[in-house]
């Protein structure tokens, strides 16, 4: 493990953490072993996780057995039309015994936050979210209150209503590190869902693996990764050619680039190596990028997609032949 400041935590290896992490999760979600270690990844940079996908196929379920595993205090915030900013970020209560106001904290004020169905939130709610997103505060009748640290915002959607629903803006958008889907599982793994879940919810075998604490070093630890400049180079390459793709009207933003930088080093930790490799940065390139592309009316029309557009990049950008770091793999 990378050695940051303070006692290094207790496991032999990067990959021996995330292992333990994705073995917890998967005892409430079963045969969707990418899916969790992406989520994973996100955990490791402290960024928020966009989940699209249609109903039950175990979203809320993912989000909570995390929760369960990083030891984080959890809230739930059901969205609705009629969902106010202040019943998210809280609200300031007038005391008469002391003539003073006294904050009463929302429920995004816990370690993790999962916001169901966000595109039902009206843009007044959705917006309240994003200062707390962004700078891991809120504001209430002007006095700011930090989040806790480690903070990560889970958010799901159903891509197919739109009754009812408000698209996310393009800024909200740019604040999800990553957008992932879960996908039906295939008919092993249903048949073996079936069976855990015939006597009990299998989420109340998930176990704790970090405190809280631990979990905000391993984040410290995952930036202290290396990225060589030719790494970079391609990383601002990808980024900039979907700005120029003929097809996209909106390409991604330097936080993308950032946000990019940040997966490709969390995924190099989890494999335990202190260094990036191209493959860091293609494996995770579509999870990032896609979701903040805005493409042209003409190419929606033709059926193109973001993901099938920063697919095509990746095939056409070269790669670099990146030197590992002084020490190398362990």
């Amino acid at each position: 493990m990378l050695q940051g400041r303070g006692v290094p935590l207790p496991f032999d290896s990067n990959r021996q953490f995330v292992d333990m992490i994705v073995h917890q999760v998967e005892k409430a979600i079963i045969g969707k072993r990418e899916s969790v270690e992406t989520a994973v990844i996100a955990f490791l940079c402290g960024g928020h996780i966009l989940l699209e996908d249609v109903p039950g196929v175990g979203k809320t379920m993912l989000v909570r057995a995390l929760a369960k595993t990083v030891g984080a205090s959890f809230k739930r915030i059901q969205c609705t039309p009629d969902l106010l900013p202040s019943d998210v970020t809280g609200v300031s209560v007038y005391l008469p015994q002391t003539g003073k106001f006294e904050f009463r904290p929302g429920p995004i004020m816990a370690g993790v936050v999962l916001a169901d169905e966000m595109n039902r939130a009206s843009p007044k709610t959705q917006s309240a979210l994003l200062e707390a997103m962004e700078e891991r505060q809120v504001t209430v009748d002007g006095v700011t209150h930090p989040l806790p640290d480690p903070f990560v915002l889970l958010a799901t959607q159903n891509p197919v209503e739109h009754e009812g629903t408000f698209p996310l803006p393009e800024a909200q958008l740019d604040r999800f590190l990553l957008k992932i889907r879960l996908g039906y599982p295939d008919e092993k793994h249903e048949v073996d869902m079936l069976n855990r879940f015939a006597e009990r919810s299998p989420l109340e075998d998930v176990r704790p693996v970090l405190l809280r604490e631990e979990w905000a070093r391993l984040q410290r630890e995952t930036r202290l990764v290396h990225l060589d400049e030719t790494i970079k180079q391609y990383i601002v390459r990808i980024a900039s050619a979907t700005r120029t793709h003929k097809d996209v009207a909106l390409g991604a933003s330097p936080r993308a680039s950032m946000a990019l930088m940040r997966t490709a080093q969390a995924k190099a930790f989890s494999a335990g190596r202190t260094y990036v490799v191209p493959d860091d940065v293609k494996s995770l390139a579509v999870a990032t990028l896609a979701h903040r592309l805005v493409l042209q009316p003409e190419a929606r029309y033709t059926g193109k997609s973001p993901e099938s557009i920063v697919q095509q990049l990746l095939a056409a950008i070269p790669v670099p032949a990146a030197q590992p770091a002084a020490g190398g793999a362990r």
